[in-house]
C-alpha cells in the first residue's frame, strides 16, 4: 500500500469522521484509517449525544438522518446508600420538543453511519488498518506506517485515535505515560428489554428518553453511575476514576453487578435480559489534561486531545469530539490552501479552538475534576442526604425538629461542620 493524500484522518470516530468529512467536502482527497472491521465496531458508549452545532451546519436535517434512540425528556440524579436511596428529577417541556437537548445512541451504529456520509463526500475509509508508526520527512510528519499494509503519505495527519493515542505520542504531542489520577473507567451492561416496558416503568411516551445518574453506588471508589434508556434497551454502568479503583482492590464487574442488585436500580431493571458487557477507559483530566493540540503536519482531536467533560453539570464527549473534528479540518483546509502545513501554518487549529464552547467550557470546570477528588463525595454526603430526607418524610407522631438545625446536626455527625465549609467552597470555585 503505498499511495499518497491531501490529509490522513486516524480513528474513524466521532471526531475523526467528522474531520474527514470536512475536508472531503472542501475538496480534499483524504484517508480514513480504522482499525476495526468497520467504524464504531471497538467503542463501548451507553449515554447521551448532546447538541452538535458542527454536524447540523453540515447536516441541516442531521437530527432526522442519524441513527438515534431516543430523545431525552427526563433527566435525574440519584443518590444512594445501601438500601436508602434519594431522587431528583428534572422533566422541562421545553425537552419534548425540537431543536432536542440531546438523544440516547449506540456508538456502531452512529459511527458507522457518520463514517459513511465521509465516504459518499469522497474521503476514502481503510478498514482493519492498524496504524502502528509515523512517517517523517525532514522532521515533519508526512505519513502513516500501517501494519502489514505498507505506508501511506500526506502533508498533513489528524490523529484522532482515542484516549490512548498512539500517534499523539508517537509526534511527542502528549506525555508518554498517563496519570491515572487523570483517567477513569466505564463498565455498561446492556439489558434488553421490551419497549412498552421501558415506557411504562419510565413514564415515556413515543420517542422520549430518561437518563439517570448515580452518586454514592460505588462501593466507596471515586465514580458514579448511570442509567440511560434506549428504544428496546437499557444501558445501565458505572465510571470509576482509575487511582481509586487501583487502590481499592475492587474489580470493575464486581462493583457492577452489586450496583444492578441495589434495590433502586434493580427494581428499574427488573424484567429486563443481560445482552453484553463492555469496558472503555475516558479522560477525565479535563482542561488540565489536554496535550499539544498542533505539531509540523499533525492536529490532534476528540478523546485524543482529552476532549471529554467528565466532571461538569452534563457528561458530555462526543459532542465535543464533533466539534474538534469538524475544526481540525477547517483547520487543515486552511494550511492546504495557504501552502503551509508547518507548525505555524496549522495553528489556526488552536486559535478556532480557544475560540470554540469546548476549551471554554472545559476551562470553565478547570478545577472540577480536583473536586471529585474528595471522597466524602462517594460516602459521607449521600448518607447524608438521604438520611435527612428519610426524616423529613418520615411521620412518628412527635414534633419535628428546627430542619436548619438537624441538617447541620446531621452534617456535623456525618461530615464534619468543617469539612463542609471546605467542600462548600471548593464546589463553588469549580462552577
Amino acid at each position: 500500500m503505498n499511495r499518497t493524500y491531501q490529509a490522513i484522518v486516524v480513528g474513524a470516530g466521532p471526531a475523526g469522521s467528522s474531520a474527514a468529512l470536512t475536508m472531503a467536502r472542501a475538496g480534499l482527497d483524504v484517508a480514513l484509517v480504522e482499525r476495526g472491521t468497520f467504524p464504531g465496531e471497538k467503542n463501548m458508549f451507553g449515554g447521551v449525544l448532546h447538541r452538535l452545532p458542527s454536524l447540523e451546519e453540515i447536516f441541516p436535517d442531521f437530527w432526522e438522518r442519524a441513527p438515534l434512540e431516543r430523545h431525552i425528556v427526563k433527566k435525574g440524579v440519584t443518590f444512594m446508600t445501601g438500601d436508602s436511596s434519594f431522587n431528583t428529577i428534572i422533566e422541562a417541556g421545553s425537552f419534548d420538543r425540537p431543536p432536542f437537548n440531546g438523544y440516547t445512541i449506540f456508538r456502531p451504529r452512529f459511527d458507522r453511519w457518520l463514517a459513511e456520509e465521509a465516504v459518499k463526500a469522497g474521503v476514502t475509509l481503510i478498514n482493519r488498518a492498524t496504524v502502528d508508526d509515523l512517517v517523517w520527512k525532514n522532521d515533519r510528519v508526512a505519513g502513516v506506517s500501517i501494519l502489514d499494509r505498507g505506508e501511506i503519505s500526506a502533508p498533513v495527519v489528524v490523529a484522532a485515535d482515542g484516549v490512548l493515542s498512539f500517534i499523539a505520542k508517537k509526534a511527542g504531542l502528549r506525555q508518554p505515560v498517563f496519570d491515572p489520577g487523570q483517567m477513569a473507567v466505564g463498565v455498561k451492561a446492556l439489558i434488553d428489554m421490551p419497549r412498552e416496558l421501558i415506557d411504562e416503568r419510565f413514564g415515556l411516551v413515543r420517542d422520549q428518553g430518561f437518563a439517570n445518574e448515580f452518586v454514592g453506588c460505588t462501593g466507596g471508589v471515586r465514580g458514579g453511575g448511570f442509567l440511560y434508556t434506549n428504544y428496546d434497551s437499557v444501558s445501565v454502568g458505572l465510571v470509576f476514576h482509575l487511582a481509586s479503583l487501583k487502590t481499592s482492590n475492587k474489580t470493575p464487574y464486581d462493583l457492577l453487578n452489586e450496583f444492578l442488585e441495589q434495590p433502586q436500580v434493580a427494581k428499574m431493571v427488573r424484567g429486563g435480559r443481560l445482552l453484553e458487557y463492555s469496558a472503555h477507559v475516558i479522560p477525565e483530566g479535563g482542561y488540565d489534561m489536554i496535550p499539544e493540540l498542533v505539531g509540523d503536519g499533525i492536529l490532534v482531536a476528540g478523546d485524543a486531545a482529552a476532549l471529554c467533560n467528565a466532571t461538569g453539570l452534563n457528561l458530555e464527549g462526543i459532542n465535543l469530539a464533533s466539534q474538534s473534528g469538524v475544526l481540525a479540518g477547517k483547520a487543515v483546509v486552511a494550511a492546504v490552501e495557504a501552502g503551509d502545513v508547518s507548525r505555524k501554518g496549522l495553528e489556526v487549529y488552536r486559535r478556532l479552538m480557544n475560540d470554540s464552547y469546548v476549551i471554554k467550557d472545559l476551562k470553565l470546570y478547570r478545577k472540577a475534576p480536583h473536586m471529585l477528588h474528595n471522597d466524602r463525595i462517594y460516602n459521607e454526603y449521600p448518607e447524608l442526604m438521604t438520611s435527612f430526607m428519610e426524616y423529613i418524610y418520615r411521620i412518628e407522631g412527635a414534633p419535628k425538629e428546627n430542619l436548619t438545625k438537624l441538617f447541620l446536626k446531621s452534617a456535623k455527625e456525618k461530615v464534619g461542620l468543617g469539612n463542609l465549609m471546605a467542600d462548600a467552597f471548593s464546589a463553588w470555585r469549580s462552577l
